[in-house]
């Protein structure tokens, strides 16, 4: 099985993810990032690489990413320790640095046990497959081992915090003119950043899971847990409420009446914001194969294109790049703003969301309003050969026949794992009965046609 995942690497900390395997990393990723152009050109000048690197809250994440540092030292990479920062504020400082890679280490939204190690390139995007497969393989191959004044120096990021809150505070097109917003940080990255940011942009802010102890990151808080949030904005009679993950690359969203506001919603809101004012490029919004039927249709009424691509942040991202698109993101909660960022970032999103509200003089609700979203039922069919189900006719007429049946008033996707012996069947349609009836239908053709012996 590949060491990397669809976000980089990750796993049971000291369990699959060990200090030697953040160590081995570290030194491959040197070797690898260590002949780009931009190394290339730093060494030209008589200087060496460097790297930035940082982590969330959670406990395990002093020793991995000290074995981080410690193979990037080790491998003659100056390194600059930003502590604990979001996830995008180490992409951000990596191109605001000027650095050849920087290094996270964080498992994002998963619980505590987990955790895991994100690499960016120079310019602070996230490296493309082929890429991580050269860094798997160099695991095994030759390290560099310079000595004497050869190594690299570990040095303290003190003022990298500040650096990304002026970032975002300078992204933003219209102040939060007072209004109270509820901020849940997960516990996590954002607690020492997010609450003072929203306060500087003139919000009135009270906050919840910023208490991070190294064990309680995503513990019944934040993006994945937003029933706590919703309870507090009612309960304080706020405008909005603001959720971020772990390493606060998401942004979800609850309106003053406590209502869930998804990612598709967040972007429905930001992309027709950016057309009317002439900022969409391309009058096109990048967003995956899950987003909601309701999403394309909003879009359509306003004359914006959505492209598709597959599940992931990091193919949204790979598309915006080819198109030169500004917005695009995940119903998750990742968002790309690729004026001002160049991976997720719940910050940035919760900012210029609330930043509509103010522009707009309009509530959560009445923005969220832009889409209506069509009920989407997913059920995972376990047991089966996944892939199996791109060649099989008689799902894809079992298909065809639903797809008929919906017309425009819904959709179907089969998508099979990328790990696991499970097919995806998810189903939009007007009405959850009708939803589940045909998901249900679908359901059973797979698992009938790609049962495992």
């Amino acid at each position: 099985m590949p060491l990397f995942g669809t976000d980089g690497v990750r796993g049971l900390a000291n369990g699959s993810l060990t200090a030697d395997l953040a160590l081995s990393l570290a030194q491959a990723t040197a070797v690898v990032l260590g002949q780009g152009r931009s190394a290339e050109a730093r060494r030209q000048a008589g200087k060496r690489l460097t790297a930035v690197i940082a982590r969330d809250p959670r406990v395990s994440g002093e020793f991995i990413a000290a074995a981080v540092a410690a193979g990037l030292a080790s491998s003659g990479v100056d390194v600059l320790d930003a502590g604990v920062i979001p996830t995008p504020a180490l992409a951000f400082l990596v191109a605001d640095m000027d650095a050849d890679f920087g290094v996270m280490v964080s498992a994002s939204h998963n619980p505590a046990p987990d955790n895991g190690i994100k690499i960016f390139a120079h310019g602070g995007v996230k490296l493309p497959d082929e890429v991580e497969a050269r860094i798997e393989a160099a695991m095994s191959g030759t390290k560099l081992q310079p000595t004497g004044a050869g190594v690299g120096r570990i040095r303290r990021f003190a003022d990298a915090e500040d650096r990304y809150v002026v970032h975002l505070l300078q992204s933003l097109p219209h102040q939060l003119d007072g209004l109270h917003v509820v901020l849940d940080c997960a516990h996590g990255a954002a607690a020492g950043v997010s609450p003072e940011t929203f306060r500087d942009a003139g919000a009135r802010v009270t906050v919840i899971g910023a208490d991070p102890d190294g064990l309680n990151i995503n513990d019944g808080v934040g993006s994945t847990h937003l029933e706590n949030l919703a309870d507090a904005v009612i309960a304080h009679g706020a405008d909005v409420g603001i959720a971020h993950d772990g390493d606060a690359d998401r942004c979800l969203a609850v309106d003053a009446n406590g209502k869930v506001v998804d990612g598709d919603q967040l972007m429905a809101i930001l992309a027709a914001s950016m057309h009317e004012r002439g900022l969409l490029a391309e009058d096109t919004l990048v967003a995956t194969v899950m987003s909601n039927l309701g999403l394309h249709r909003a879009m359509a009424e306003r004359g914006i294109t959505v492209k598709q691509t597959g599940v992931g942040d990091r193919y949204v991202l790979e598309e915006m790049n080819r198109g030169g698109y500004s917005l695009g993101g995940e119903q998750s909660g990742h968002v790309i703003m690729a004026k001002y960022a160049t991976t997720g970032d719940g910050i940035l999103t919760g900012l210029h969301i609330v930043a509509e509200m103010a522009r707009q003089k309009k509530t959560m609700a009445e923005l969220a309003g832009i889409m209506k979203i069509y009920p989407q039922i997913m059920i995972n069919v376990r047991g089966v050969n996944r892939e199996g189900v791109a060649g099989d006719e008689v799902i894809a007429a079992a298909v065809r026949a639903v797809e008929t049946e919906l017309g425009d008033t819904g959709r179907v996707l089969l998508r099979p794992s990328g790990t696991e012996p499970i097919v995806r069947v998810m189903v939009e349609a007007a009405d959850k009965a009708t939803a589940t009836a045909h998901a249900s239908k679908l359901a059973a053709v797979v698992k009938e046609q790609l049962a495992l012996a």
